[in-house]
């Protein structure tokens, strides 16, 4: 192939992939009801069609710049990994049962979805990972919550909701670090200048979730249920003391001390091994199948088999190559100039504040439909945007809490980005299920432009700085 010099990405350029890709997902999803994968390989061929032919790029530009789009997010691909392996082994070792089994005991159905929100929340505050909370205390909670009748997508909404509010308010997040970074501001001029919006927004949920709560709360709960499913729990394992708490105590202890994730997950994992030996009198043989194809429940009740049969490495093998394609379609997108054409089509639009808030997190959306990753949302948007604030004298943590209120949040809401695929191989419950239910990351947007649009708290910079 001959070389050819290269055009700048015009928006026809970049809207050929996108209106193809919207196509390919919207036929195949909701025509055929089949998964992402195949629609995403196609935009990813599409856009790269365009990039060689339109726009003068060499083959191995554009794989170079989907390895390096995929490399970006190799810890993500290997904590997806690993959290498969662990959820198999705490299950194995009566973790999880035990966490179902005396949440069932505590919980009660009209304060189960506020409590979940605010615990979540805690977790995640503390550990600095939405993810770890997710795949940890949010798979024992989804359980208590179907134990209890409430539909999991209900569940997975007040789950998913408290493990972002922490996650995006806590100092060790990294998507919390990242962004001011992007921005320009410093971590805590961004993290308290987030409070303003996200506080509202928890707010307005627990008031949702309570009153979702009364409804289960007000009718008559089925205790034979309940029982049946405690019952079932204890005599399929030997034991299911408090004692069994102590592997995610130790993750999630791991993480506020700043291990890394990947080790620190990697501990949990075997602790589930080492409880598992001891504790349940499980083989080698059996605990090693649950980590790699999941945990299978036999005991003939279908409630308790549906919460606990699940985990294991090669349940995450969908959403690792649904993460992979999307990458390489963000990869070629970012390098051939189509994302940013889109943003400054954005941009011309943008008539004061609200205006360049607005185009920053259509575009932070955006970003995560296409490109599948929750850190290209943050990073590409962030560097599009920051002079461009700048020019109008707005704080760069205004940029930030854009980034943050769109970007971080929109990445749980899509099925194919790495946070939506990530989610659904950790709880099994489908996007478009609990999206509906994920009130934090639908509300926190609308609170952010709403607190724009009556000029609340507008952080400007003075005019010799901005003339700098």
């Amino acid at each position: 192939m001959s070389k050819r010099e290269k055009k700048q990405a015009t928006l026809v350029d970049a809207l050929i992939p996108i209106v193809c890709l919207a196509l390919f997902l919207g036929i195949s999803i909701f025509k055929y009801g089949a998964s992402p994968h195949v629609p995403l390989i196609g935009g990813a061929i599409v856009a790269g069609l365009v990039a060689v032919y339109r726009l003068g790029f060499e083959w191995s530009e554009l794989e170079e710049s989907m390895f390096s789009s995929i490399k970006m997010a190799m810890q993500a691909i290997l904590i997806i990994m690993i959290i498969g392996v662990l959820i198999g082994t705490w299950i194995i070792s009566g973790v999880v049962p035990s966490m179902i089994y005396w949440g069932l005991k505590i919980l009660s159905p009209g304060i189960f979805l506020a409590a979940t929100t605010i615990i979540c929340g805690i977790v995640s505050l503390a550990t600095g990972s939405s993810w770890s909370t997710m795949g940890t205390v949010g798979v024992a909670l989804l359980g208590i919550g179907q134990g209890l009748q409430i539909p999991a997508p209900i569940v997975a909404g007040a789950i998913i909701s408290g493990a972002y509010f922490g996650d995006k308010l806590s100092p060790l997040s990294d998507t919390t670090n990242l962004a001011p970074a992007m921005a320009g501001a410093t971590l805590f001029e961004h993290i308290n200048y987030m409070l303003y919006s996200t506080i509202p927004s928890l707010l307005i949920c627990l008031v949702l979730y309570g009153i979702i709560g009364m409804r289960y709360g007000g009718q008559e709960l089925d205790m034979s249920n309940i029982n049946l499913i405690r019952d079932t729990l204890a005599s399929s394992f030997n034991t299911l003391s408090p004692i069994l708490f102590i592997p995610p105590m130790v993750v999630i202890g791991l993480v506020i001390f700043k291990v890394p994730a990947i080790p620190g997950l990697i501990f949990g994992a075997i602790l589930g091994f080492v409880f598992a030996i001891v504790f349940q009198g499980a083989s080698v043989g059996d605990i090693i199948s649950a980590a790699h194809t999941g945990f299978v429940s036999n005991t003939g009740i279908a409630e308790v088999d549906e919460l606990l049969s699940k985990g294991g490495l090669m349940s995450m093998m969908s959403t690792v190559s649904l993460t992979i394609s999307a990458l390489a379609l963000g990869g070629i997108l970012e390098k051939t100039g189509m994302l940013e054409a889109l943003a400054s089509a954005l941009l011309k639009f943008a008539k004061g504040t609200f205006g360049v808030v607005f185009s920053t997190m259509v575009t932070c959306v955006m970003t995560n439909t296409v490109a599948g990753e929750q850190y290209l949302s943050i990073v590409i948007p962030g560097r599009m945007f920051k002079d461009e604030y700048a020019k109008r004298g707005l704080h760069p943590k205004m940029l930030s809490r854009a980034l943050e209120d769109s970007g971080t949040m929109s990445s749980a809401l899509v099925p194919w980005n790495t946070c939506g695929a990530y989610i659904y191989g950790t709880l099994g419950v489908s996007t478009f299920a609990y999206l509906p239910y994920a009130f934090l990351n639908l509300i926190n947007p609308i609170v952010s432009l709403f607190l724009i649009a009556i000029k609340f708290k507008i952080a400007t910079i003075p005019k010799k700085e901005v003339n700098k």
